[in-house]
């Protein structure tokens, strides 16, 4: 009978496995931002809907507008460094830039906006411009390694 346990086995001796390290690392392509392009995009979907989760679709009808188109940008920079990261990286300010829009837009867009709808936008923004944070640090990171 053939010895079928596995224990003391790693992937390490494996004959295939640097060929399987050098095709993830071209898949991944340096992508330090795995994990913020899925949130990104989330956070740009929320901001698309938020006026008729938070119901200010009456009351703040510029805002409605505003945040439509916003959170579509986002979802879209989202998607964008999902689909080609290293060309993305020089947005990464722009995110940022957007977080902070979205934060004071509800008393640049909106008139007289209530408690509900500048909370929405705050949040919102904040974690658009902590997400552009993350992205322009890991891009100042991968430029600096670039030029090593």
């Amino acid at each position: 009978m053939s010895n079928v346990s596995h224990v003391g086995h790693d992937m390490a001796g494996h004959p295939d496995a640097p060929e399987m390290s050098d095709r993830y690392a071209r898949v991944m392509g340096g992508r330090d931002v795995a994990l913020v392009d899925a949130p990104l995009f989330l956070v740009g979907l929320y901001c698309a809907v938020s006026p008729w989760i938070l119901h200010f679709t009456t009351s703040q009808s510029a805002l409605v507008t505003h945040n439509l188109v916003m959170g579509i940008a986002i979802a879209v920079l989202g998607l964008g460094f999902t689909a080609m990261p290293r060309r993305m990286y020089g947005l990464s300010w722009a995110i940022c830039a957007m977080g902070a829009w979205m934060i004071i837009s509800p008393w640049v867009v909106g008139s007289s906006p209530d408690t509900g709808v500048i909370l929405n936008n705050v949040i919102i923004g904040g974690l658009t411009a902590l997400l552009g944070l993350v992205c322009a640090g890991a891009s100042m990171k991968m430029s600096r390694g670039g030029r090593s």
